[in-house]
Order: structure tokens, then C-alpha cells, then sequence
């Protein structure tokens, strides 16, 4: 049954199709995740009754913070868990099957950037690899391993050998993704400067407390400047989620068919809101099969007709995390 389902949610085509696996999620989880269920029931929900995916009631993603949030009996494979300062109580997402997370990453990374093998992955990390727990660090794990590349690599703070690779990963042509944490592709361009316009840059994450939060257009013209490039891109993750949106630039996020974004009403958070309105972010995540595929998050952020959506902050009485917090 969860081979089927899992198969189905990866190669699902069209909106009629989306809605249907999204109303067995639900139900399945309805059942069986005993912190959904009883969120459910709070909140007096007839799931029964629940016809379409925008009547599906949204956990709040503080529950990941303070209970187990699990729809499977089986054993953990791993927990993931977010950053936070110290004395701040982290989210924990505890993952039964990998399965799941490695085909969202893998399909969602090719379907936004194409055959990995083909691609040199350098990663600027820092922040992410001097903790332990991290999904992002996991996925981009198995990227560099898939990757045919052989400069594929992390660089921690060896900044001068990072720009003799770009330098010699530009001569040869070779398509290459740069993916690092904000503050420190900025610690880079600070030192250094390329002029690599073929190079994608992706900042994922703030500046986790090592700098002054920006907006984004000041961050990305920096980087533009830095590494000689006319736009830069963002990933959307967060540690509660099993997959990711990413931008091309300019703030705009797309998902993979499997996710969607709804906004709600930030002063009625079981009303939605239509499109080009400011609201919270509440995200449809058909990978989280094991915990909860329906998470309200603390973001913030408006959605427009074309599919895309772009985050304009948090609310203020929110944690600081590790996903792209570039309030404007």
C-alpha cells in the first residue's frame, strides 16, 4: 500500500489527481497520526465531510517542537531536528522511511535543475555541518555522492580553494551549483570576486545570528556583484517539510507537483485567502506520508495566479529558523 501510494504521489499529473491523494493523506492520517487526530477533533473537524484539499485542517508547526509527530508505527530511521540558539526548544521530525525524503529531493533537484550527474554541487555550509540532525545536509549528502563531478564538494571555510574551483569548474564549462548558507557566501564575496555568470548561486537560510539580517534585494545585489551573476537562487525548506520550493530569483518560489501553497487569514487561521493576498504560509507536503502532509508554518507570504509564491517574513512572536527568513 505505501509503495503504491508513494508512487502515485511522485508521478501525479494534474490538480483532479493532486486532490485525490491528498484526500487519502488525509483520511489515512486522520486515523493514525494520534497528535492529527486529536488536533482534529479540538477543532471539531468532520473528516468525513472534507471534500477538497483547501478544507483540509492545517497542524500548526509548533506541535513539531513539543510532540511526536508520526502517522507509521515503524522504527525511526532518523530525526531530523531545525537550528535555533541556545535555550530555544527545536523541532524534531522523526522519519520512518528515507525513501520518501531521498525520491522528493532527487525528482523535485532534477525537475528544477536538471540531471544531477551532469552538475559539480559545491557547498558552503558551515553552520549547517558543525551541527548534527540537519536535512539539508543529508540531501545535499547525496547529491555530491550522485554527482559525476569530481570537484563536487563541501568547502568550510577554505574559501581560497572554493575560488580555484569555480575558476577551474568555469574554464571547463561544467554546470555548477554553489549552495550556501547566507552569511557565508557573503563572508566569500567579501574576500573574493568572480565573474562567473553561468555559476548558480542558492542561499539557503538566514544569517544564524553571525550577521545583520538584510533585505533581499540588498543581500542578492551583493551576491550578484560578488559572483558576477544576474540573479540568485533560494531554496524553501524547512526541517518540518520533506521537500522544497526553489527560486530561480527575485524572491519567486515554484514547488514540485507534490507540494502547494495556501494562504491563510493570520487573525482566522482555518480561512484561506485568494490569491496576490499577504498572509500565512501553509504548505501541503505530500512526502510527509509519515508525519503530516498538511503544516500551517510561521511564515509569511503571498501567493500569485502563475503558481508562484514568495515569502515576506515571519511572525514576529516566531523563532528564528533555518529556512529563507529574508524579511522585507
Amino acid at each position: 500500500m505505501t509503495e503504491a501510494i508513494q508512487k502515485e504521489i511522485f508521478t501525479l499529473q494534474d490538480e483532479a489527481e493532486f486532490n485525490r491523494l491528498c484526500l487519502t493523506v488525509f483520511r489515512h492520517q486522520a486515523v493514525y497520526n494520534t497528535v492529527y487526530k486529536q488536533y482534529l477533533q479540538g477543532i471539531n473537524c468532520d473528516v468525513a465531510a472534507v471534500q477538497h484539499y483547501r478544507n483540509i485542517p492545517f497542524l500548526p508547526i509548533q506541535f513539531f517542537k513539543t510532540q511526536t509527530v508520526r502517522s507509521e508505527a515503524k522504527p525511526i530511521a532518523i530525526t531530523f531536528s531545525s537550528s535555533g540558539t541556545t535555550g530555544m526548544q527545536n523541532s524534531q521530525h522523526h522519519v520512518s522511511d528515507l525513501s520518501w525524503y531521498e525520491q522528493s529531493f532527487r525528482k523535485a533537484f532534477e525537475l528544477f535543475y536538471g540531471a544531477i550527474e551532469d552538475i559539480a554541487i559545491l557547498a558552503l555550509l558551515p553552520a549547517y555541518l558543525e551541527r548534527e540532525g540537519s536535512s539539508l545536509i543529508y540531501m545535499v549528502d547525496d547529491l555530491i555522492k550522485r554527482s559525476k563531478q569530481p570537484q563536487s564538494n563541501y568547502f568550510l571555510y577554505n574559501h581560497a580553494e572554493l575560488l580555484q574551483q569555480l575558476q577551474q569548474l568555469q574554464v571547463k564549462g561544467t554546470k555548477t551549483i554553489l549552495i550556501g548558507v547566507t552569511y557565508a557566501l557573503l563572508d566569500f564575496v567579501e574576500a573574493y570576486r568572480i565573474d562567473f555568470p553561468e555559476l548558480i548561486v542558492m542561499e539557503t537560510g538566514g544569517m544564524k545570528g553571525k550577521r545583520k539580517e538584510m533585505v533581499r534585494e540588498e543581500l542578492h545585489m551583493q551576491l550578484k556583484a560578488g559572483f558576477g551573476v544576474s540573479h540568485i537562487h533560494s531554496e524553501y525548506g524547512m526541517t518540518e517539510l520533506l521537500s522544497q520550493g526553489y527560486s530561480y530569483g527575485d524572491g519567486l518560489f515554484q514547488t514540485p507537483p507534490w507540494m502547494k501553497i495556501l494562504i491563510r487569514d493570520t487573525n482566522d487561521p482555518l480561512t484561506l485567502l485568494d490569491d496576490s493576498r499577504t498572509g500565512a504560509i501553509n504548505v501541503i507536503d505530500l512526502a510527509n506520508y509519515d508525519s503530516c502532509a498538511f503544516i500551517a508554518t510561521q511564515d509569511l507570504g503571498k501567493f500569485h495566479a502563475d503558481g508562484s509564491f514568495e515569502i515576506l517574513g515571519r511572525f514576529d512572536n516566531a523563532d528564528i529558523r533555518g529556512c529563507n527568513l529574508l524579511v522585507q
